[in-house]
């Protein structure tokens, strides 16, 4: 036990010696348990629902009023056109769509009974479920009340509402089809960036980084020359993974896979330059696997949307989501393979995606050790 407890004092005084490692080891956790405490919730709140008012009555406003009412669903918009729900839907707008027929408020106060429609995005399987309890249960509520009310002696009852739900893109709501697509982008990041990572630590460790800084080599064809073998991985990986998901697991692939495999690219430079930004902040492959795990990896992986929705988060968190290349690539992913849109729908997310990438390289070639020849 003796010889043990020189062991184990040895091992602290190494680490008091790593200054850096203690930001790893005890404000890391600390951080995570703030942030994730309130990120990680399976709760479904506030679901950004389209309304398609055809008939534009004091009945239909009322009913409009108890779901925006609700703390469950948050109404982004009131429109006439069918047409709308499927942009909508397509571009994350929304998550659910109500349709309310035409004369639908006359229909209630004959007391005839009345058909309106609820239309779920069904990619996000969770969330679709647990959004068409919500709807049908304010329905059912709704339509209770009119049952129980009665107009002057003699008159009839007034009618009841009937909910029809149709779910697009996953109808039968299989979780496979939402969680594989994003399984893709979870691989990519941590095998790209965990590989960028030891690119200019193991240099480091070898001794071999000042016999690079003494060749003609110049700092951006250094830069490249460390990931583009990591790319060409993350490459083949693109194309296994998504051979799997629709051979094996029999994922429909809606999108095109040239534009899939193209913003692919865009994201493995956000991953790989992540990867060899903590390279150049790190002083050992032991740091260097920590810092991308702890700081990086695993916030990314709670706030990209990757198993929790980002609406359900605090207020005060989703800002700090659109910090996160994953959370830009899950919604491409999941629409080529679900929804089969194009660029349109995402091209916003695809700018944002890229413009990280750059930034973030940019960062890490800066401080890369390799002075210029």
């Amino acid at each position: 036990m003796r010889r043990v407890g020189f062991l184990v004092r040895k091992e602290f005084q190494e680490l008091r010696r790593n200054p850096r490692m203690f930001p790893v080891i005890f404000i890391a956790p600390v951080l995570q348990l703030f942030v994730l405490g309130y990120a990680a919730t399976t709760d479904v709140k506030n679901v950004p629902l389209m309304v398609v008012d055809a008939d534009r009555s004091a009945a239909s406003r009322d009913l409009i009023a108890r779901f925006d009412g609700s703390p469950y669903f948050t109404v982004v918009g009131v429109t006439t056109d069918d047409a709308d729900i499927q942009r909508a839907i397509e571009t994350r707008q929304a998550w659910m769509a109500l349709s309310i027929p035409p004369e639908y408020g006359e229909m209630v106060g004959r007391g005839q009974p009345v058909t309106v429609q609820v239309v779920t995005d069904g990619s996000d399987s969770n969330s679709a479920t647990v959004g068409m309890a919500y709807a049908s249960t304010l329905i059912a509520e709704r339509a209770a009340e009119l049952a129980a009310a009665r107009r002057p002696p003699g008159a009839p009852r007034l009618g009841s509402i009937d909910a029809r739900i149709r779910v697009w893109f996953n109808p039968q709501l299989l979780s496979l089809h939402f969680m594989v697509p994003g399984v893709l982008a979870l691989l990519l990041m941590i095998i790209t960036t965990v590989l960028g990572a030891m690119a200019i630590v193991r240099e480091k460790e070898l001794g071999t980084l000042e016999q690079l800084n003494v060749t003609p080599l110049k700092r951006w064809e250094l830069t490249v020359g460390k990931l583009l073998p990591f790319g060409l991985i993350g490459m083949v990986d693109v194309i296994l993974v998504v051979s799997l998901a629709v051979l094996w697991f029999e994922i429909p692939l809606r999108g095109s896979f040239p534009l899939l495999f193209g913003l692919s690219l865009v994201y493995l430079l956000c991953t790989l330059s992540l990867g060899l930004f903590v390279s150049t902040i790190s002083h050992n492959q032991q740091q260097a696997m920590m810092t991308a795990v702890f700081f990086f990896m695993m916030p990314m992986i709670y706030l990209s949307g990757f198993i929790f929705p980002i609406e359900n988060m605090p207020a005060i968190i989703q800002p700090v989501t659109y910090l996160i290349p994953l959370r830009y690539y899950l919604v491409i992913v999941r629409g080529i393979f679900l929804k089969g849109v194009g660029l349109e729908s995402f091209w916003k997310d695809a700018l944002l995606m890229l413009g990280w990438g750059v930034t973030v390289l940019a960062l890490a070639t800066m401080r890369s050790k390799k002075t210029l020849s």
